[in-house]
């Protein structure tokens, strides 16, 4: 409760603090006619440094890059959408070392198609990959235990098929179901078993049920709120063991150069733990667009 309580007082400090969000999803705009790009590269970081401080604290020093691309088509009730988001953020803590903060490779590409103009039912398909750049530690909190080794580029690395019916009550919600494939991929034999695969296994395909909710409003004046909700439900095992994604981000411009960010992200993958992954990023910094 105390972590609930101390997220929902980061949020609303930051909502009243700065400015605003790139969503994971990808929208196409109902206006769109012919072909739409954008690439924005964002650099954030923090510094902190105490000498005789009596309040105590350690020094600190971290920094995150990312670059989202992307790529938006429409040609009368066909659309399509493509979008890679790359991110890698380090931090060095006085006497714990270097430690990663974020890491993400995602590539997506959505089609999709109008049965109605008004854009409120469409059959869509998408395939999405998604890995990481650098390997992943679980760290000891005990002097002379060493930290594991949890993850690593391709290990593990995923992708997934999708293709089914949206519905759409506004241009800010959406709600979609449908068919879906699942495919992992671990190319360290030593970390197989850490995602559901036997020793040796490198490879496992799953097909199930798809669904995916999808929410984008301005809350306030060049404030954006997108959150994306999407789960996996493979028809073989019991269906508590539902793959569940939950992603919020609020990314704002403080002026045309400075921007802070929010991302609280909530995980459930049976196959990696039976525990809820919890994911927390507050940080500012400059953001450019490049086209």
């Amino acid at each position: 409760m105390k972590f609930f309580t101390n997220s929902l007082l980061l949020i609303s400090i930051f909502i009243l603090s700065s400015s605003l969000t790139t969503a994971q999803s990808i929208s196409i705009p109902d206006t769109l006619s012919g072909w739409d790009k954008s690439w924005t590269a964002s650099a954030n970081g923090s510094q902190a440094a105490y000498d005789n401080w009596s309040q105590g604290g350690v020094s600190s020093i971290s920094g995150t890059a990312s670059s989202v691309f992307t790529l938006l088509h429409r040609d009368g009730q066909f659309s399509y959408g493509f979008r890679t988001s790359l991110k890698y953020g380090q931090s060095n803590i006085r006497d714990g070392g270097v430690r990663k903060t974020d890491d993400q490779i995602s590539i997506r590409n959505r089609f999709n198609y109008l049965f109605r103009k008004d854009g409120s039912i469409s059959t869509y398909a998408t395939i999405h990959f998604r890995t990481q750049f650098d390997k992943g530690y679980e760290y000891s909190d005990q002097a002379g235990k060493p930290n594991i080794l949890i993850s690593r580029f391709m290990a593990p690395a995923y992708l997934s098929e999708g293709l089914g019916l949206s519905f759409s009550t506004s241009s800010t919600f959406s709600l979609e179901a449908g068919l879906g494939l699942k495919q992992t991929f671990v190319t360290d034999d030593n970390l197989a078993s850490v995602y559901g695969l036997e020793r040796g296994e490198n490879f496992r395909s799953e097909g199930g049920l798809t669904t995916g909710i999808n929410f984008e409003k301005e809350v306030f004046e060049d404030i954006l709120y997108s959150s994306s909700l999407e789960t996996f439900t493979n028809l073989l095992i019991p269906v508590d063991e539902t793959d569940v994604f939950w992603s919020n981000e609020i990314v704002g411009k403080i002026n045309s150069i400075v921007s802070a960010s929010f991302q609280f992200e909530l995980r459930y993958d049976n196959d990696y733990s039976s525990e809820l992954q919890v994911k927390q990023v507050l940080s500012a910094g400059v953001s450019v667009s490049i086209y």
